[in-house]
């Protein structure tokens, strides 16, 4: 099983000087810093550290993400913030536990005494409401729904119509594995505050977003998707 560490940035120059340094390449197969057009030295730096860096064509994290998935080959993809919001230590849990046979593995802001120094109140009650629905109704078990911070089999997003909106990956991710049953679980990790530059939440139009899909996905058909783990949630 070979894992990919995916890392979006948009003028995140300040935080990857603090972040970067506590990765060590030996924990996964490949880093991709995927730059979406910064003017910081965001780009400049990521290659004076000799891992593969790709400079973005589309605009929006989404795009990126699909342009990310033609030129990586894991089979493990793990998004990862470099702002400081996600806690680079636990990125060897998220591979063990994928190497367990979890279709997905969730590093929760509120599992276990976890917590989010970046929420604000909006946001926070957000998080909470989103993850609440998401569990009544298609079966899930999570705490945290949003997170970009996770690992995924490559083969959910070949297997799953994914909607390229401002909703994202992560909530329809989990929508998806609940309805299916997949093999899933969550740790628990903390969220900082990020470090330098602007948060780039867009916060009222990707609650909207997310509504949207969670209505959505209540009337799309489930068909079964045989190379998926058919086990039930852990979490």
């Amino acid at each position: 099983m070979k894992t990919t560490l995916l890392i979006p940035v948009l003028n995140e120059v300040e935080g990857m000087k603090v972040i970067m340094p506590r990765i060590n390449k030996d924990w996964v197969d490949e880093i991709l810093v995927l730059d979406a057009g910064s003017s910081d030295g965001s780009f400049e730096y990521a290659q004076s550290l000799g891992v593969k860096t790709v400079r973005q064509q589309s605009k929006g994290l989404i795009p990126g993400y699909w342009e990310a998935l033609e030129v990586t080959t894991g089979d493990v993809i793990i998004p990862f913030s470099p702002d400081g919001n996600s806690v680079p230590e636990r990125i060897p849990e998220l591979v063990d536990k994928m190497k367990a046979g979890y279709d997905m593995v969730i590093v929760s802001r509120y599992l276990n005494g976890a917590k989010s120094e970046d929420d604000d109140i909006i946001s926070g009650f957000g998080n909470w409401m989103f993850t609440r629905m998401i569990n009544s109704l298609f079966g899930g078990h999570y705490t945290d729904t949003l997170v970009m911070f996770r690992a995924w089999k490559r083969n959910l997003v070949n297997g799953f119509v994914l909607d390229p909106t401002l909703a994202g990956f992560e909530p329809q991710l989990s929508i998806e594995c609940a309805k299916r049953k997949l093999k899933v679980t969550e740790i628990p990790g903390d969220e900082p505050e990020r470090i330098g530059g602007k948060t780039k939440k867009r916060t009222i139009p990707a609650g909207l977003a997310i509504l949207h899909l969670i209505l959505k996905e209540l009337f799309v058909p489930c068909p079964p998707i045989p190379e998926l783990s058919k086990v039930h949630s852990t979490l």
